[in-house]
């Protein structure tokens, strides 16, 4: 390895520092989801952490190096929330057990909007324990539907991608309308005149619009998500009868 280059390091594989003070790693992780919950990514920073948990910035940096290691440790107390993934894989149940880790996951990810451009940016990379986890159990599944080695890799990879590319964009949506004060359905409300507008010289997208103006957006999301993830688990059943 070249002198100048440097190992990849991660608060994960380093020694957990001896405990010192009352303030825990545990007290940071938790105040930094409630922080990153209220204000987002771009609210958190050391200093105001320390503010919220009445202790000097100093203090935090004993169990974490800088922001993006604490970042690494509340994704992985976030990944702490889903189901364990069933522990026996078997051939015939894989899709609705892979199906279900999609759900539970897409659930997670728009319980904490901000947390699915963090889990983007490294897809399966993460390397605390709640996330190895949940991948082994992914890839057990995969394994045992019958993929190949050098293939379950690539099949968890393409449902996390249609998972976190999904929840991503509803994140987003949801907290734009968090952001006005209304909820979902008032926002659709105010927003159909517009859309019937523009969309006037335009039948068939509204006709689409206007078949589901009496469903609830929530439901409409819902059963998107579940088409998405149905013909995702079609292609990759597909290629297993190949």
């Amino acid at each position: 390895m070249p002198a100048e280059m440097k190992p990849t390091e991660s608060v994960w594989t380093r020694p957990r520092p001896r405990q010192r003070e009352q303030l825990t790693r545990e007290q940071i992780v938790a105040a930094a989801i409630e922080l990153l919950d209220a204000e987002g990514v771009e609210a958190l920073s050391m200093r105001k952490l320390g503010t919220r948990l009445n202790a000097a910035a100093t203090s935090l940096y004993r169990h974490v190096a800088n922001k993006d290691e604490l970042i690494e440790l509340v994704v992985d107390e976030i990944y702490g929330e889903l189901a364990p993934p069933p522990a026996t894989a078997e051939r015939a149940r894989w899709r609705p057990a892979v199906a279900g880790i999609a759900a539970e996951l897409r659930a997670m990810t728009l319980r904490h909007p901000w947390i699915a451009p963090e889990i983007g940016q490294t897809g399966l990379v993460h390397v605390g324990p709640n996330a190895v986890r949940m991948t082994s159990g992914l890839l057990a599944q995969f394994e045992a539907a019958g993929f190949p080695a050098d293939e379950k890799d690539q099949a968890a990879g393409t449902l996390m991608a249609y998972v976190i590319g999904i929840a991503t964009t509803e994140a987003a949506y949801l907290s734009a309308i968090a952001r006005s004060g209304r909820t979902e359905r008032e926002w659709v409300a105010e927003l159909r005149p517009a859309f019937d507008e523009a969309s006037r010289e335009h039948p068939g997208l509204r006709e689409g619009s206007s078949a589901q103006q009496d469903t609830h957006p929530r439901r409409i999301r819902d059963d998107a998500f579940d088409y998405g993830l149905a013909r995702v688990l079609d292609g990759l059943a597909a290629r297993l009868d190949a």
